[in-house]
């Protein structure tokens, strides 16, 4: 099949170092990347474990044609995966000719370890520490469903509801078909760690959205009401996206840019699935963004999170175990750009609460360009002070800096990540007064004012609905008089 082609090609490109899983499963030409996706990095995550099975049932020694990575792809399929998808093709038959050795060697390993089940494999030396203990969080898409409604679903599956948890121990000690609500997002449900749901079909249904609780944190905390207007200035994959169009009900406009095209095609049906339909979709460069563009006038909310080393993926600490910090020259540039980025996002004028966010480890991507971007902005802008009780908080590297937030599967129990809530001092005066002058009417430059003047001056107005009746019966005989009334100028 080609999926498992692809996914072996996938492999020995990571192997070789030619990319991340992420951007070589986007740049090959397999269409379900999500599919592909997932595929890898299980058999990733399981790499140790079926080296081991491969070798000891001597399958590449009996199957010479069998290149390293499919046989790898393909055995994690038979052995730990749901079985050859669409039949297996021409695969099938051939596992199946070796399916007993290869069986047996899975059960002798389990018995060599003293496991018995195959996540616990995993939990002995073969994951990447922490992370493999980071649990499997599903965000309820409240666009299509609610949490209530999601759970039964599960309960009527065999799931057993634990209710919401208390701490991160009780997230640790999920195990089996138990889950939990997350003490923190009310729409999030917590799976133990090997849970896998990308076939489930409240999920392929977009009712369910597999997402970190450290990635659902800054639509969270940016918290736009219905009816905003929303920039989500690096958007794609898009399930932060999704989670702020199901915060703004729908009601209001998102207006989401990415310059990858491959990568918008594939959030555009995410989005869709999802039951998204208040997001404009733009091929285009956020820093090419004109702040005063009439468009975006009124946006008051910006989501920022832009491209980064990814230090903090739980998919990178899988895919390139040991290879630490990024290197001085790559996060120079990285930083670079995020630091334009952050400056072009807080002149827009309207803006009035701006989230930063990154899925990177590295000061240079997180304290730092925020510590510069709030020095540029000269007292406009402050850092706002969230989640308290938040137990992993920002580098104290300059004051306020403790208002930020971090996370790691050490402290957290989530990916590694980095949020910032910047908020202006001040509201614009564009807002302000836009507020005041919008209700009003004018007529065209002439004796017309004085005359409505003297009419408030002189007319007695027992009470504020008396002197409007007054006014509109008097805007009433101008207009009758041919004369004109125009709107104050912006």
């Amino acid at each position: 099949m080609a999926l498992y082609a692809a996914a072996a090609a996938v492999l020995a490109g990571v192997e070789s170092r030619q990319g991340s899983i992420k951007g070589l499963v986007y740049a090959s030409s397999f269409q379900n990347v999500k599919q592909l996706y997932a595929l890898v990095c299980e058999t990733q995550r399981y790499s140790a474990v079926l080296d081991s099975v491969i070798s000891s049932a001597g399958l590449l020694r009996a199957e010479k044609k069998l290149r390293p990575h499919l046989a790898k792809v393909l055995v994690y399929e038979l052995l730990l995966g749901r079985g050859f998808r669409g039949g297996g093709g021409r695969w099938k038959p051939l596992l199946n000719r070796h399916q007993a050795r290869l069986k047996a060697e899975l059960a002798r390993l389990k018995v060599h370890r003293g496991v018995s089940r195959n996540e616990d494999l995993l939990e002995v030396g073969c994951g990447p520490g922490a992370a493999s203990q980071v649990p499997r969080f599903v965000r309820v898409n409240t666009l299509k469903t609610c949490s209530d409604d999601a759970i039964d679903y599960f309960k009527r599956q065999g799931f057993s509801y634990q209710g919401r948890a208390s701490s991160l121990e009780d997230l640790k000690a999920l195990k089996g078909k138990c889950f939990l609500l997350d003490p923190l997002l009310p729409e999030l449900l917590v799976f133990p760690a090997q849970t896998d749901l990308h076939e489930h079909p409240l999920y392929q249904a977009g009712h369910l959205i597999l997402q970190d609780k450290a990635s659902c944190l800054p639509a969270m905390l940016l918290a736009p009401p219905p009816g905003s207007h929303v920039i989500d200035a690096c958007a794609a994959p898009g399930n932060k996206t999704s989670h702020l169009a199901a915060l703004l009900k729908n009601q209001g406009k998102i207006f989401a840019f990415d310059l990858d095209a491959k990568r918008l095609a594939s959030m555009a049906t995410l989005l869709a699935r999802a039951g998204v339909s208040c997001c404009q979709l733009a091929e285009e460069d956020f820093l090419a963004v004109s702040p005063s563009d009439q468009r975006y006038r009124q946006v008051q909310y910006i989501l920022l999170d832009p491209s980064c080393s990814g230090s903090g993926m739980l998919t990178r600490q899988l895919e390139e175990p040991g290879t630490g910090i990024p290197s001085k020259e790559r996060l120079r540039a990285l930083a670079g750009f995020q630091q334009r980025a952050l400056c072009h996002a807080l002149t827009f004028p309207s803006l009035q609460r701006l989230v930063y966010s990154t899925c990177s480890l590295c000061q240079e991507e997180n304290e730092d360009v925020v510590q510069e971007a709030l020095q540029q902005s000269s007292g406009t802008f402050r850092l706002a002070p969230v989640l308290p009780s938040w137990p992993h908080r920002g580098l104290n590297i300059f004051p306020g800096a403790e208002h930020c937030l971090r996370a790691s599967p050490e402290t957290t129990l989530t990916g590694g990540f980095f949020i910032a809530v910047l908020e202006r001092v001040e509201v614009p005066s564009s807002v302000s007064q836009a507020k005041v002058s919008a209700p009003e009417l004018r007529s065209s430059p002439s004796p017309a004012p004085k005359r409505k003047r003297r009419r408030r001056n002189t007319a007695a107005a027992p009470s504020t609905l008396s002197c409007t009746k007054q006014v509109l019966k008097t805007l009433t005989s101008w207009v009758e008089e041919g004369m004109t009334l125009v709107l104050p100028s912006a």
